[in-house]
């Protein structure tokens, strides 16, 4: 290090920040036995900022966790040698923010809908609770376990308090359900059944006019998110259901008591065929794709692309030995995150052609347990854009009980984390089978029941 007798080593830093509080550009001497608490306070000061706002420092892809001096000897870096180190904003230590009671495991959790939570359980139903741990809704949709949940985005200026949810479930079937919520009184009506799989279905997503299904007989389903006015399916094509002639007949002649207010039965508009083996996680595209290009993932340890419209797929990242679980885009849309069973979370590059029988990945994040869900901050959300670090950060949640969160510019370590359900013993080594992450709010689904989080910066 950089000394003259008698005074303490120092070593020459640039600063540089992808925020909005920018050093002007000019050479630090920094003490090497500095931390991140002086840098931070260095930075503060040097900015003037009427209240001080913690940083994180990234030197050559790792966060900073000991001396400048300790950074250097590990990796060798000679005392004269300028080092270039960025500063983003710290992410304040997650919060226990409440519990949200149910009775069976939960499978997905969403907090895509401003004000409330929607969960879908392995009793076949789901519910929609507000931000005041209050119950709304208990929407028995399914007649085995729900495994996703989503909310079909609305291109119209409709109520906010009324919306379209789509569900997926091991009943072979997903649904569409309008949900509507006043001060007065809230209903729920399911209004349509897709029909295509003959496997359980494992996750759906939705654009404002399509619907797509994932499911373990290995195909994608797509569907027109339209409510028909008649069936599109025959009803004993669509179930397994024995029906007598003289009931056939009836349905012939005309509809039976109820029959107006059952679900429409509706076929899809394609069926996406590529995966080899079951597919975990089919998801919609970012920005100026948005409805048009699609994502899954699978047993077969493949990442494919989807053109929606022509309903082909148009190209495929191929792990070795890489069964996958679940599947998320970053903010930006252009890196695909992958959890596996092999206790990894991969990232790869969307854009990136490989030639190779095995794409490589851009990061690798490591755990001590099998991580079954995978989210990122909503890009829709407040203090998601460039700039505030969000867009480099993710969560996981695993088998051990544990949700993570990280950071692809330094992917060592998870930057925090937390176990969800501490403290009741009845729900010790609980999984956690899904994760979702709005307005710095992280819901926790799993064998434990639901949990809510306040994970970010600051106080969103």
């Amino acid at each position: 290090m950089a000394s003259t007798s008698g005074s303490e080593a120092t070593h020459p830093v640039v600063f540089t920040t992808q925020t909005r509080y920018p050093l002007p550009s000019q050479k630090f001497m920094i003490p090497a036995s500095w931390k991140r608490y002086q840098l931070s306070q260095l930075v503060n000061k040097a900015l003037d900022l009427p209240k001080p706002i913690p940083f994180e420092f990234l030197v050559r892809g790792e966060i900073l966790r000991g001396t400048l001096a300790e950074w250097c000897s590990e990796h060798g870096i000679g005392e004269e040698e300028t080092l270039e180190i960025e500063y983003f904003e710290s992410v304040m230590p997650p919060e226990r923010m409440s519990t949200l009671p149910h009775e069976d495991w939960v499978s997905s959790i969403s907090c895509q809908l401003p004000g409330y939570f929607l969960t879908a359980s392995y009793d076949g139903a789901l519910r929609v609770f507000d931000y005041s741990q209050n119950l709304v809704q208990t929407i028995p949709t399914h007649t085995a376990p729900a495994t996703s949940v989503c909310v079909v985005p609305s291109s119209s200026t409709d109520s906010p308090d009324s919306f379209l949810l789509a569900s997926a479930s091991h009943d072979l079937t997903a649904r569409l359900t309008r949900v509507s919520l006043s001060s007065s009184t809230s209903s729920a009506e399911t209004l349509a059944s897709l029909h295509l799989h003959t496997a359980p279905l494992s996750s759906v997503a939705a654009s404002p006019t399509h619907v797509l299904t994932s499911s373990w007989d290995g195909l994608i389903g797509l569907f027109s998110a339209a409510i028909p006015e008649t069936d599109e399916v025959p009803l004993d094509a669509s179930s397994g259901e024995g029906r007598t002639k003289k009931r056939r007949k009836v349905a012939e002649d005309g509809e039976e008591p109820g029959e107006s207010r059952r679900p429409k039965r509706k076929a899809p508009a394609a069926v996406l065929k590529s995966h080899t083996a079951r597919v975990s996680r089919v998801v919609i595209g970012r920005g100026a794709e948005a409805g048009w290009t699609a994502y899954s993932c699978g047993m077969d340890s493949t990442v494919r692309t989807w053109d929606v419209e022509n309903g082909v797929c148009t190209s495929t990242i191929t792990a070795a030995n890489k069964p996958f679980l679940d599947l998320a885009l970053t903010p930006s849309g252009t890196s695909a995150l992958a959890a596996s069973t092999d206790r990894t979370v991969c990232q790869y590059d969307l854009r990136a052609a490989s030639s190779s029988a095995t794409t490589p990945s851009v990061a690798s994040l490591a755990h001590p347990a099998t991580p079954s869900s995978v989210a990122v901050p909503s890009p829709s959300a407040e203090g998601t854009a460039a700039g505030t670090g969000t867009e480099h950060q993710l969560v996981t949640g695993a088998y051990d009980g544990v949700v993570r969160l990280w950071d692809l510019r330094s992917t060592k370590g998870a930057v925090a984390s937390f176990k969800a359900w501490q403290g009741r013993p009845s729900d010790a080594g609980r999984k956690i089978l899904s994760v979702d992450w709005a307005r710095g709010v992280v819901g926790v689904g799993g064998e434990g029941g639901v949990e809510v989080w306040k994970v970010g910066e600051g106080s969103r």
